[in-house]
This record gives structure tokens, sequence and C-alpha cells, in this order.
């Protein structure tokens, strides 16, 4: 089977960069089965605004040989923003199962939170994708390429770790904090 190159998992690529304010809304598109990149694809060719988190996860092969993978932080979650209109083409692809509507109050929560994903998955720290969280400290990342990144440290066998989440669907990623200086954090 041949290795696919890396797809975009946000159109346009800076689309968390943008100020939007005003222009839609964000949606959170909870997907049939295996059918994300499906929906990713479509999104894309109609021209919506998506964020699809993926990150990439190196092993060996039982040949011996190294290999990449794409692997999606939220499997079944594509984030989308742009108008009714937009939301009912993406409704029209038969890849989504449900379509949960971000509240007003939660938008800018919403955006801020992907945007801390983005940023630790750019440092290219080995990552473990979180699923329903638990209470702990909240910390930020005083200095390193995760500098402003805030989250929860978390033990697992044995090892802190520090867990970045999108509150809306309550699933997040997690990284060791070995390396990390972070300092207490109240919001």
């Amino acid at each position: 089977m041949p290795i696919l190159a890396k797809e975009s998992d946000s159109y346009p690529p800076d689309l968390l960069d943008r100020d939007w304010f005003g222009e839609g809304d964000w949606w959170v598109m909870h997907t049939l089965p295996k059918r994300e990149k499906s929906l990713a694809r479509q999104l894309e060719k109609h021209r919506v605004a998506f964020y699809s988190p993926t990150f990439s996860r190196q092993y060996r092969s039982p040949a011996g040989r190294m290999r990449t993978s794409q692997i999606l932080l939220f499997p079944n979650y594509v984030f989308v923003f742009g108008t009714p209109q937009d939301r009912l083409a993406a409704l029209t692809t038969n890849c989504i199962a449900r379509c949960i509507e971000v509240p007003k109050g939660g938008q800018n929560s919403l955006l801020d939170d992907l945007k801390r994903i983005r940023q630790v998955i750019e440092a290219g720290i080995d990552l473990t994708p979180e699923g329903q969280l638990q209470p702990g400290d909240t910390v930020r990342v005083k200095s390193g390429p995760m500098e402003g990144v805030i989250g929860t440290v978390v033990e697992r066998r044995g090892k802190k770790r520090l867990i970045v989440e999108i509150n809306f669907i309550q699933r997040g990623a997690s990284v060791e904090l070995r390396d990390l200086d972070v300092e207490p954090y109240t919001r």
C-alpha cells in the first residue's frame, strides 16, 4: 500500500490566525466513523473553513523500516467555521452524524482552545490523545516552543503529563512534563 502525503488539517491554512469577528460561527461536526478526512476534502473543495488537528507518529514496520503516520487528534470531530450556508454545505456531505452548535458565549473560548492545541502540535513533542479529562492543577508553560500554553497536570503511569484540552468536547492531548518549565496559573 502506498504511503500518502500529509493532507491539510485546516482550510484556509491561516484559519486560526485571522480575525473572523462577525463573519461566521464555529460548529463541531461529529462525523460518521472513519469519515473525517473525507469531510475535510469535501469542505476544502467547497471552500468551507475547517480545522481537524492531526499529529505525526513514527513507528517501525514489521520489516524494520521507520514509518510516519498522520493521526487524527480527535477522531470523529471536525471543527467548522462559517455561515449557516457553510454549515448546510457540510451537512450535505453525508459524512456527519450530528452537528453540535457552539453557543455564542463559547465561540472565543473554542478558538483559544484550538490555537493552544495547534501550538502543542507544532512544538513537535510526542503527543498522546486524551479522552475524558480529570481535574488537576492548572499550569502555564513558561518557556520553550510551548511558551504560554495553559493546561492541566495529570499523572499517567507514574509520569506527570500536561493536558491541553478542548473544553467544549471534553477531549485533549497530553505531553510529558519532564522537560517543560511550568508555573501555577489561575484563570
